[in-house]
């Protein structure tokens, strides 16, 4: 009876200390939360108001400056971004829009854990439908014309730099919901030959102007390329070697991309890099340091993508023929949009 009493205290002490840590690690998470909520001194300015996606000289992105509206869907005159900015009170851990369509990847937050899903918006930023997604979000495309989406989401793992992750990547007809869950379930033809793999995954979709063919990354024995997806014959195609999440120009002609280039630190390889489509040349833009992003095009001539910053990232520009000097054009800004 004494060694059953002595198991049952140690049994209730136990699960008293795992009460007590548990509680703490929510009132923790729930102070970390609260301190997002206040901005902090020298931020942009944010305001509450409404946002579409109608006006082509607004830039829309997602806001990272800490205050009341930090992660919304947030725009900013094109002509002025580090001027005042105008928030949603839509929040997306990823974002992207083009003619009036939206994605923005969300979390749902649990009692006890985090759930995500994809959610499709129209041009006033009003929900159109929802997807559950099976891992954490990573990347968010939309077609030139609005009719299809693309999302990609850690299901193992939450980093490209190594190894040992797996990613799953999506395309919806948003037109018709036809949704296809995993690329994965599509035909590989690598250096001309059927292709068959466990360890195959993709990521970073980006879509030709003609709603049925697209570019994505393709992974596999440990070696990336770029791909060209065809989603009527739902086959892709390797094009070349040392390929990550790659951006068609909106003249179709070239891809911006990150590339693991020699001499870089294992946790920060990628240098961004333009190829043409028609020779697949390329060449390094002049930003000199690792992007982890998928870069998009904010005409042309000039391509936009994140750095880490003071308050959790800004973004730069830097001109697609390699020349000039990058620079920065936001604070505390992410996943931008040219609608």
């Amino acid at each position: 009876m004494t060694r059953l009493r002595t198991r049952l205290l140690v049994l209730l002490c136990a699960s008293a200390v795992l009460a007590v840590v548990a509680t703490a690690s929510v009132l923790h998470a729930a102070d970390r939360s609260g301190a997002r909520d206040v901005a902090k001194p020298g931020g942009p300015a944010v305001t509450a108001g409404r946002v579409t996606l109608t006006d082509e000289h607004r830039i829309v992105f997602r806001n990272m400056a800490w205050g009341p509206h930090r992660d919304e869907v947030t725009t900013v005159d094109a002509g002025a971004p580090g001027g005042a900015r105008t928030a949603s009170g839509v929040k997306c851990l990823r974002f992207y829009a083009a003619s009036g369509t939206a994605v923005c990847l969300q979390a749902v937050h649990g009692t006890l854990t985090d759930t995500y899903r994809a959610t499709i918006l129209d041009r006033r930023l009003k929900e159109r439908a929802h997807y559950a997604l099976p891992g954490i979000p990573s990347r968010a495309r939309v077609s030139p014309s609005g009719r299809l989406a693309a999302w990609t989401v850690f299901v193992g793992g939450d980093s490209y730099a190594g190894t040992n992750f797996s990613t799953r990547a999506a395309i919806l007809d948003t037109r018709t919901g036809d949704l296809v869950p995993t690329l994965e379930d599509f035909a590989i033809l690598k250096d001309g030959r059927p292709y068959r793999a466990a360890d195959v995954n993709f990521w970073g979709v980006t879509f030709d102007a003609d709603d049925r063919h697209f570019y994505a990354t393709l992974a596999t024995q440990g070696h990336t390329y770029l791909v060209r997806g065809d989603l009527r014959t739902r086959t892709v195609t390797t094009l070349r070697t040392n390929v990550e999440c790659p951006s068609l120009s909106p003249d179709g002609s070239r891809i911006a991309y990150k590339r693991r280039d020699e001499g870089l630190p294992s946790d920060a390889p990628w240098r961004l890099h333009v190829l043409d489509l028609r020779t697949l040349a390329d060449h390094p833009l002049a930003e000199g340091r690792s992007v982890d992003d998928q870069a998009v095009w904010k005409d042309d001539t000039t391509v936009t993508y994140a750095l880490p910053g003071d308050f959790g990232a800004d973004l730069y520009e830097a001109a697609a023929d390699g020349s000039g000097h990058p620079r920065r054009v936001m604070t505390a800004a992410v996943s931008p949009a040219y609608p």
